[in-house]
């Protein structure tokens, strides 16, 4: 019997060790976080020093994860306002300026992001709904007010610093002590094609894609119009559905060296 209470108080330790979501100021022990879906991916945090202050949004803790690879990009940041405010976004939602949200052409919707403007140090969060940017150098626009936070609304494109954030989902008990469990977005893995170009005239996107046939196996043009129907539509000529980012990399890199220098990843 003194076996049995040992294992019962072993067991009962366990799981006071172990800790539940952070989505409230007073959450609930649990065991293991539930399975995330398909698209996300658990990380156990040995060390939260290295991942920077948590961030509250929306009543749920979130970590920067800059200390861990893939989850941080540099490049050049713009952003759309009036022109597009109250028209749908990728996501389906409407987009809304004065909100912070951006448009990304890989990380999957819904994703947190928090921007560092790197002239001035100036950071923000945003959530990832919509596509874009399809400009050659780009890696994201903001909505008006995210952009009015950073101080990118005057200049129109700066350097910018993007970090993934995770959601803790739970705590472990680690080398380093109690530590996060993280719920983060697999921006590895999906489906992702090689947008090559963007064509006002429907003619020279089919010529361009008849071309792009003799290399691979799938290529598409898109008719894409901003905004109501009758306005003149943009074809988009893209190549392949690959479901990890690396092999995506690696097309766009192939299209570069015979010469289609605009081409980037993009996640359909």
């Amino acid at each position: 019997m003194r076996s049995v209470g040992k294992i019962l108080s072993f067991i009962f330790m366990l799981i006071v060790i172990t800790s539940a979501s952070n989505c409230a100021k007073k959450a609930p022990l649990v065991t293991i976080p539930p399975q995330p879906k398909e698209k996300l991916v658990l990380i156990h945090v040995e060390n939260k020093s290295s991942m920077g202050s948590p961030i509250w949004i929306r009543g749920c803790k979130y970590y920067p994860l800059s200390g861990l690879e893939g989850f941080v990009q540099y490049g050049k940041a713009s952003w759309y306002g009036p022109k597009f405010h109250g028209r749908k976004t990728s996501s389906g939602e409407v987009y809304n300026m004065h909100g912070k949200t951006a448009a990304h052409n890989t990380l999957p919707l819904g994703t947190y992001v928090q921007v560092v403007n790197l002239n001035n140090g100036k950071r923000t969060v945003v959530r990832i709904n919509d596509r874009g940017p399809f400009v050659k150098n780009r890696v994201i626009d903001l909505s008006y007010g995210a952009a009015k936070e950073i101080g990118l609304v005057g200049p129109g494109v700066v350097k910018v610093k993007l970090i993934v954030l995770g959601k803790q989902v739970g705590l472990w008990n680690s080398p380093f002590g109690l530590n996060p469990i993280l719920e983060v977005p697999n921006i590895s893995q999906g489906s992702f094609g090689v947008q090559v170009g963007a064509f006002t005239e429907r003619e020279s996107a089919m010529s361009i894609a008849d071309r792009l046939k003799v290399l691979f196996r799938y290529v598409e043009v898109v008719p894409v119009r901003s905004g109501n129907s009758k306005q003149t539509a943009i074809y988009r000529v893209r190549v392949s559905r690959i479901k990890t980012l690396g092999e995506a990399t690696k097309v766009r890199e192939k299209l570069k060296k015979i010469g289609f220098e605009e081409a980037f990843v993009v996640s359909l």
